[in-house]
C-alpha cells in the first residue's frame, strides 16, 4: 500500500507578529532551526513518505511561499484552498486527491507548525501507525503523553492498550476540550489522558467511510471533486466545491463521534509552537536566562526573549520581556502576555492605517 502525507499549512500565525505576516506566515519562517518549519515537517518524514507523495494544503495566497520553502515537493502537490473552511474540509480535500491517485493508499494528516525533538522516535511511531491503518479499518491518532497539566491543549481519554511494533496503541474513549487547571491536573493523575496532537492516519477507504457517516456534505464534496484532480479543471472545481461549505474542525466533525479510533501513545519531544514564549524551549539561553536570536545585546537584563535578525536590538535592565523586531515593526510585551499578540494584530487591522505592517 502506498503511503501519503498531507501537511496542513494554512494558518496565519498571528501570534508570531511582526515576523509572521499575511505574505510570510509562521509555517514558512525558520523559528526552531535554520529551515522553515514547513521544510522541517517534510524532511522529518522523508524516510517514510517520498516528496512526490507529500501534499501541502494552505490558503491560496500562500501557495508560492510554501512552494519556495519546499522545492523538493512537486508544485502541483501544494494546494491552495480558495477560502478557509477548517480542518475537516482540508482532510476531505486531501482524501479526494489521494483517492484519485492511489485509492488503496494510507494517508497521514500532519501539521506544519509542530516540533518533534526526537525525530527517530516520531518516525517509529508514525511507521507503526501507518502499519496499523493498513491492517485495520481504524483511525489512528497520535496522542502525546503529557508531562505537565496543560490548559492549552485538548485531551484524549484512552482505555488500556497493547504494544505493537514498539508502540503502545490504546482505544480512544473520547476527545475533550481544553480543560481548566484543576481538571488538567486530574487528567494527569489518572494516566488515562493524552494530549491531542492533531495528527491522524487512516486509509482512503476509512476516511471516506468516516465522512459518509458523520459529515455527508464533505463526503459528497470529495466525490464530486475527485474526477477533476490532476486535470486543468481542478482549480475551478475546487472553488465551486468550497464555496458552500461550513467551517468545522475534523475533531468536531469526526473524532468526537467515531467509534473506531485508536491512539498511538507518543513521547518524542512534541511541541506546538504557538507563541513567542515557545522559543525559550527551542533555543539555548545565555547566563542570564535570555533567549537571543540575531544581533542582540542584553545588558543587565534577564529572562527575556529577543529576536532581531536584521539589526541590533539592545536591552538595559529589562526582565521577562519579549522583544521582536522584524521589517519596520517592533513588538514589546511581557512574556506572560504573548497569547495577546493575536488580539493586537486584530486591533491593528481594524485601524486601517497599519496594513503595510501586517
Amino acid at each position: 500500500m502506498k503511503r501519503y502525507a498531507c501537511i496542513l499549512a494554512g494558518g496565519r500565525g498571528e501570534r508570531f507578529w511582526p515576523m509572521s505576516t499575511l505574505q510570510r506566515p509562521k509555517q514558512v519562517l525558520a523559528l526552531s532551526s535554520e529551515k522553515p518549519m514547513l521544510a522541517e515537517a517534510v524532511d522529518r518524514i522523508a524516510d517514510l513518505v517520498p516528496p512526490e507523495q507529500v501534499l501541502v494544503i494552505t490558503n491560496a495566497a500562500l501557495v508560492e511561499a510554501c512552494r519556495s520553502a519546499i522545492p523538493q515537493v512537486p508544485a502541483e502537490n501544494v494546494i491552495g484552498e480558495p477560502c478557509g473552511r477548517d480542518t475537516a474540509a482540508a482532510c476531505a480535500l486531501a482524501g479526494a486527491i489521494v483517492a484519485k491517485r492511489a485509492p488503496e493508499a494510507v494517508l497521514a494528516m500532519l501539521t506544519a507548525d509542530h516540533v518533534m525533538r526526537d525525530g527517530d522516535r516520531f518516525r517509529t511511531v508514525l511507521k507503526a501507525a501507518f502499519e496499523r491503518a493498513e491492517r485495520e479499518s481504524v483511525i489512528v491518532t497520535l496522542g502525546i503523553k503529557p508531562d505537565y497539566p496543560s490548559t492549552g491543549f485538548g485531551y484524549i481519554e484512552c482505555d488500556e492498550g497493547e504494544t505493537q511494533d514498539g508502540v503502545l496503541f490504546r482505544s480512544a474513549k473520547r476527545f475533550v476540550e481544553k480543560p481548566d487547571r484543576e481538571t488538567a491536573e486530574r487528567y494527569l493523575e489518572t494516566g488515562r489522558y493524552l494530549w491531542n496532537g492533531g495528527m491522524f492516519i487512516w486509509s482512503v477507504g476509512t476516511l471516506q467511510d468516516a465522512l459518509d457517516r458523520h459529515v455527508p456534505a464533505l463526503a459528497q464534496m470529495a466525490r464530486h471533486l475527485m474526477p477533476s484532480v490532476d486535470t486543468p479543471d481542478f482549480a475551478r472545481a475546487l472553488q465551486a466545491a468550497y464555496a458552500p461549505l461550513s467551517r468545522i474542525s475534523i475533531d468536531y466533525a469526526v473524532m468526537e463521534k467515531a467509534a473506531n479510533i485508536v491512539t498511538a501513545e507518543s513521547s518524542f519531544g512534541w511541541m506546538d509552537v504557538g507563541t513567542w514564549a515557545a522559543l525559550e524551549k527551542l533555543h539555548d539561553k545565555d547566563a542570564q536566562g535570555n533567549t537571543c536570536l540575531g544581533l542582540v545585546e542584553a545588558f543587565d537584563s534577564r529572562d527575556n526573549i529577543v529576536v532581531s535578525k536584521d539589526r541590533l536590538t539592545a536591552l538595559i535592565g529589562a526582565e521577562n520581556l519579549v522583544v521582536v523586531h522584524a521589517g519596520d515593526a517592533t513588538l514589546i510585551c511581557p512574556k506572560d502576555r504573548t497569547e495577546d499578540v493575536k488580539q493586537l494584530v486584530q486591533a491593528l487591522a481594524a485601524r486601517g492605517d497599519c496594513n503595510a505592517f501586517l
